[in-house]
């Protein structure tokens, strides 16, 4: 593991705002899932959240426990895989995580400026454009000061948001009248929407849980954070998602009319107009804490790529007086800003093809290092032996087979395309790697 000019200066966040940070990236609060419900229908839709987390989540944060107690390197996943897979397929991860974040770091700020539009609807092109990209430059300044005060701004972002999801759920009960689990499916819907796209977009929910470990150097004792956190965040997910579209569907009805913000519709139905207005602040405010902590887990892939000679020296540079990595974080946060005239929509069908990718090579990564590095130290382990590392390897690598074969021909074009680029960028990235990064995977 190399420090690389590291210095005394890098303030180091505990447990309570990893919890936060980890729970901010991977569910940020419900706002997103809507369109599940008139994609698949009311009853697949709550079934996907209660069983797909065991299947998904589950597995691939018990595997990325493991490996961050073996090995808590910044880089986190992408030094796994190349440690346990060689160059070619550790570049890869690093290299699909990345360009993924592309698409969600836009995507993001203009969800955010899209709540906006509810107070400000004469809101032109440009002035979207612009609050877009105004929000992308001051997150990027905060995560210039590094994961603790990251981690300060999403644990008030999120305490804020439970407080109107809570107020509906608590609302809902008392006004409750319709069945939330009818009709189970969307009728006369196409197969491939039901099972596939419904299901790219439960796994988009419920993915990025190996995303924390890129920053495992920037949190105090992560063997023994990690786990912990992973141990709250994932119920705490899997409630956040659940318990909020039963309840709204159960008392706010209108299945057939769910859409991205109906949430606030639902809040609005449920305890009147004011609920509304505050729910639909919660959903902007939850873009903000998901664009947030995008920023802090991905623009570190960059750094970790330029120590290992991938791509440009520069991208190493820390800040002098907060240690962060400030030219990977500024450079990945420009890409965000060119792409912010972009939406979730389809783009999600493709980016779950390059998160699928990296999730089984994280898994992998627990098989083989159990067999090529046993000397590792790890103060967790898998639970369950060789029947608990089967499930926290096949569970991911067969819903990922499942929802990629489900998909529409969209989502198979474009991910295809995003797969392929990334062997014919590493061929590129040879040519130009300096001589003096040619050295072993990091340990």
């Amino acid at each position: 593991m190399t420090t690389n000019g590291k210095n005394s200066s890098l303030r180091k966040a505990g447990l309570f705002y990893l919890v936060f940070v980890m729970f901010s990236y991977t569910t940020g609060g419900p706002f997103g899932l809507e369109d599940m419900v008139t994609t698949s229908g009311p009853g697949i839709t709550l079934l996907y959240l209660l069983i797909l987390p065991f299947f998904w989540c589950i597995p691939v944060s018990l595997g990325s426990a493991e490996l961050t107690t073996a090995m808590p390197v910044e880089g986190g996943f992408y030094r796994w895989t190349r440690a346990a897979f060689g160059d070619f397929w550790g570049f890869l991860a690093g290299w699909w995580n990345w360009s993924a974040s592309f698409l969600l770091g836009g995507a993001y700020a203009v969800l955010f400026a899209d709540y906006f539009v509810y107070y400000h609807p004469q809101m032109t092109w440009w002035e979207h454009y612009l609050l877009s990209i105004t929000l992308i430059a001051l997150l990027t300044w905060i995560n210039v000061r590094g994961i603790q005060m990251v981690g300060q701004v999403a644990t008030a972002l999120e305490m804020f948001i439970f407080l109107p999801v809570m107020t509906m759920i608590i609302l809902a009960l008392t006004h409750w009248h319709f069945n939330p689990f009818q009709p189970w499916t969307v009728p006369h819907q196409a197969t491939f929407k039901i099972f596939g796209v419904g299901l790219a977009l439960g796994l988009w929910l419920y993915s990025g849980y190996e995303q924390l470990s890129t920053v495992a150097e920037e949190v105090e004792n992560p063997q023994r954070a990690y786990p912990r956190a992973l141990a709250v965040v994932v119920p705490l997910s899997i409630a956040a998602y659940f318990l909020p579209t039963i309840a709204g569907l159960g008392s706010a009805g209108h299945w057939d009319q769910w859409h991205t913000g109906f949430f606030s519709d639902a809040a609005r139905i449920i305890g009147g107009s004011w609920l509304g207005t505050w729910m639909a602040f919660a959903a902007m405010i939850g873009s903000v804490a998901l664009l947030n902590s995008t920023i802090l887990t991905t623009t570190r892939m960059p750094f970790a790529m330029a120590e290992d000679g991938y791509l440009p020296d520069v991208l190493t540079r820390r800040h002098l007086r907060y240690a962060t990595p400030w030219l990977a974080i500024t450079a990945s946060a420009v890409i965000y800003a060119l792409l912010a005239w972009k939406t979730l929509g389809q783009l999600i069908s493709v980016y779950i093809w390059l998160r699928s990718a990296t999730t089984v090579l994280t898994v992998l990564s627990v098989w083989k290092l159990r067999r090529s590095r046993p000397d590792l130290p790890r103060s967790f382990i898998v639970p369950g032996g060789n029947l608990g590392l089967l499930y926290v390897v096949g569970a991911p690598i067969f819903m990922a087979i499942v929802a990629l074969l489900g998909g529409d021909r969209f989502a198979t074009i474009g991910g295809v395309m995003a797969i392929v680029l990334g062997p014919i960028v590493y061929g590129f990235a040879l040519l130009f790697r300096r001589d003096d990064n040619k050295t072993q995977p990091q340990t």
